[in-house]
């Protein structure tokens, strides 16, 4: 699984020109979701996504979570999070997980997300979306699973 997180004053995703998802303050993810990615994975992520110090305290200092600041969280389906660009100049995108287990995980992921910071929003799997943000710092931190379960350095 790979997430891209961004520290976002606020984020919209729309499908159609209507809003499907919207937070304030917070982080929105753009999540991909790899081949033989599990439960162990998602809660890994899961973790890393909602206890992350990325937001300033009293101090000005990046220590605060979207917990601690009771932020909301935007998740976005991404695919192309695991696009392929080492050959010629169009990406191949037979990268990650099938469609079908990939919707499974995130909608699962989603959902422990949920339970734990209910003002999280989600975009719509599969949808051609359209997501506006402004991204607060910038803040943009990349996760990867195969990182954080131990696997590629």
């Amino acid at each position: 699984m790979r997430a891209v997180l961004q520290r976002v004053k606020y984020a919209n995703v729309s499908v159609n020109g209507s809003v499907v998802g919207s937070i304030e303050k917070g982080i929105a993810v753009l999540v991909g979701v790899n081949k033989g990615d599990n439960r162990a994975v998602y809660e890994k992520i899961t973790d890393k996504i909602v206890n992350l110090r990325i937001f300033e305290d009293e101090n000005g200092k990046m220590n605060l979570s979207v917990r601690d600041i009771e932020g909301g969280i935007l998740i976005v389906p991404n695919f192309t999070l695991y696009s392929d660009c080492r050959h010629g100049r169009r990406p191949s995108f037979v990268g990650g997980a099938d469609p079908k287990e990939a919707e499974a995980m995130f909608s699962e992921f989603t959902e422990t997300i949920r339970a734990i910071c209910p003002k999280t929003e989600t975009g719509i799997f599969r949808a051609d979306m359209q997501l506006e943000l402004v991204n607060d710092g910038p803040v943009t931190i990349i996760l990867d699973s195969d990182n954080l379960m131990g696997g590629k350095a």
